[in-house]
């Protein structure tokens, strides 16, 4: 297959609004892809890259000077050996090298093929509402059930392994698929919660309450003496963090695979700034920053997967083989209990408390109302889409915020507002230097940003407004960190900002 016809079918996926008609259209062209071909396909329209990162810069690539083909001639054959061949380029004039192959690759491309590979190869196409419509587009181009597609896609961590499962064995080869330890799976995500009285009602009582942490997610994987750590988004930082590994090493267990957070406390055991936590992840070895692990789930113990069975049998089992490494919980408590939790998570500085159902599953992957976060005030999680220069004692600086939310259907994220306030002078300095890396374009007041970067944003709630295209502007918006942990496609989406509107009359 030529790459002409990938590009062809995201072309017509931008170009309509309907997620029926983006099914439609990507479902034919997994259909026209051969088998060797699958994998490749299905990674590239959902914005990733077989080989994960290659090590090619933004810069490298737009300062390539490079005249585009009249004719398409590139296959996915070519280019995916090209993205392989970059994977494997290193030592004395590996740069020159890596520029030479990928100007030999830019040159054989159309001017649309060329505006796809650099879109793909910034990061520029990697939102999750893609994958989703990606996966739904499996379902139907294979004629499997979609929920069979998003369990074995959880469960892999991989849709084009899916895929491929989907096209050669049908259903019987997606239920096939098990919780494997060693591999990871996509982290069950939480919705926020309106109040606390509001969560307990919800579930009519029946709930597990946790402390909110502001740490970074962990999943935990243990074989015998093997031992996995994994990030949120799947990245395995194992090296990094020998004391985690130590200490699930002392489990008394054979088998596991625990879910919770993990952070750094100062001398008083108070939690320190998320920033200094995520700042070991980047470590080749073990630094005087000690990390601590708060285990909130159980997915598998002793040969036994627990993915669905309810909570309230997955606390158990984390009780059972971890308890002095769990996050405590008040199980089934009355509202006054509940309340004095709240504050006194609040008061040992933590971000809030966490509300959820003792009777669901372990819902990999989806966000959905089984687990609710309650804070003081609502916290999104938003892509920075640009940034203003600044005035007055922020003049040379990157100050003012571009915020957008991402679009449930695999658009371009969504503008809701922008903000300057919580941006202290350290973070000023780093946007400054830190902004240019990601930059799509500029006027003369704005640095416009490739969708890569994710920030918190602290909100009081938000209000129906024609200013900005979703709809919707935040209300008194403020910076609380930035996500390094998170990428675009695990933002917040437009839909849950809409369902912090304000509940309206019939008649409005």
């Amino acid at each position: 297959m030529h790459l002409s016809r990938v590009v062809e079918a995201l072309r017509a996926v931008r170009a309509t609004s309907s997620r029926k008609t983006k099914i439609n259209t990507l479902a034919e062209l997994l259909e026209l892809a051969a088998p060797e071909e699958l994998a490749q396909v299905v990674a590239w329209v959902s914005g990733e890259l077989l080989q994960g990162r290659i090590g090619t810069g933004w810069r490298t690539l737009t300062t390539m000077e490079v005249v585009a083909a009249t004719e398409s001639t590139l296959t996915i054959d070519r280019v995916d050996r090209a993205f392989t061949e970059l994977t494997t380029i290193g030592g004395s004039g590996s740069t020159a090298r890596r520029r030479e192959l990928l100007e030999q690759l830019f040159t054989a491309a159309t001017a649309d093929e060329h505006d796809f590979l650099l879109r793909l190869l910034t990061g520029e196409m990697r939102q999750g509402a893609l994958t989703a419509i990606v996966a739904e587009a499996v379902a139907r181009a294979f004629a499997v059930p979609i929920e069979s597609v998003r369990r074995a896609h959880m469960l892999s961590g991989r849709l084009p392994v899916t895929a491929l499962a989907a096209s050669t064995g049908g259903v019987a080869a997606l239920d096939a698929f098990r919780l494997e330890v060693g591999r990871p799976i996509q982290p069950m995500l939480a919705s926020p919660g309106a109040a606390l009285d509001e969560a307990l009602a919800e579930f009519d009582g029946a709930v597990s309450v946790e402390h909110k942490m502001d740490g970074a997610r962990i999943q935990v994987h243990r074989d015998g003496e093997q031992v996995w750590v994994f990030t949120r988004t799947l990245r395995d930082i194992t090296k990094s963090v020998p004391e985690l590994v130590g200490l699930v090493k002392e489990l008394d267990c054979t088998s596991v695979v625990l879910d919770g957070e993990t952070l750094a406390l100062n001398d008083s055991g108070r939690p320190r700034p998320f920033q200094e936590t995520m700042s070991r992840f980047g470590a080749a070895a073990a630094q005087e920053l000690l990390l601590h692990p708060y285990f909130f789930d159980c997915l598998h113990l002793d040969g036994v997967d627990l993915l669905d069975a309810p909570l309230r049998e997955r606390r158990a089992a984390l009780t059972k083989v971890a308890c002095g490494l769990s996050i405590p919980a008040l199980i089934a408590p009355d509202a006054e209990a509940a309340a004095e939790y709240f504050d006194g998570a609040l008061a040992a500085g933590h971000e809030g408390i966490m509300i959820k159902a003792l009777d669901a599953p372990y819902a990999a992957g989806r966000r959905g109302r089984a687990w609710l976060k309650i804070k003081p005030t609502h916290t999104l999680d938003l892509i920075v889409l640009g940034a203003e220069w600044g005035y007055g004692r922020r003049t040379g600086y990157l100050s003012n915020l571009h915020l957008g939310a991402r679009d449930p259907d695999g658009g371009e994220p969504i503008m809701v507002g922008k903000t300057f306030k919580g941006l202290t002078d350290a973070l000023l300095h780093w946007q400054t230097a830190e902004f240019p890396r990601h930059e799509r374009e500029r006027d003369g007041n704005t640095v416009f940003l490739h969708p890569e970067l994710v920030v918190e944003i602290a909100i009081d709630g938000v209000q129906r407004s024609p200013r900005y295209p979703g709809g919707l502007a935040l209300r008194f918006a403020r910076v609380v960190r930035y996500r390094p942990d998170k990428e675009p496609a695990q933002a917040d989406t437009i839909g849950t900002l809409r369902a912090l509107l304000p509940v309206t009359t019939s008649g409005d």
